[in-house]
């Protein structure tokens, strides 16, 4: 037999725990190579990582060959995180990384809402030297 308690007990922490996530958590596409990626709460900030592409559908077991690091060349593109430490809300969080594994370099980040299904993702090399790209929530 349930207990009714406990079950409402974990319904509310359940409900909780959703509400409290970050506006910017969901699956987001983004044009270049028809990616989506997965941006999530990672403590007090959000990250993101890969869960598909073009690439990744032609090639599954798709490297991270252009990486730097020789150490991270063997690394799968699936699943690899892309975004971490951008903290902030509720509509726009910066201050931490963005890789792009298509180019092998990382940037200095920030994901802001422009809307309830929209959203850019800039990143920075210096100062003014920047590339945003508009992403929309996936459906």
């Amino acid at each position: 037999m349930h207990n009714p308690v406990l079950l409402a007990m974990t319904a509310t922490i359940g409900l909780a725990s959703a509400a409290m996530a970050s506006p910017a958590s969901g699956v987001w596409h983004v044009p270049d190579k028809n990616s989506t990626i997965q941006v999530y709460d990672c403590g007090a900030a959000i990250c993101g990582r890969v869960l598909d592409s073009d690439d990744l559908r032609a090639n599954p077991d798709k490297r991270d060959a252009k990486n730097s690091d020789a150490s991270l060349k063997t690394r799968r593109i699936k699943g690899l995180v892309i975004m971490t430490g951008l903290s902030g809300g509720p509509t726009e969080w910066a201050g931490g990384s963005v890789y792009d594994p298509t180019s092998g370099h990382t940037y200095h980040g920030s994901f802001t809402l422009v809307g309830a299904d929209t959203a850019h993702l800039k990143g920075c090399i210096i100062g003014p030297l920047c590339r945003t790209d508009t992403w929309t929530r996936a459906r």
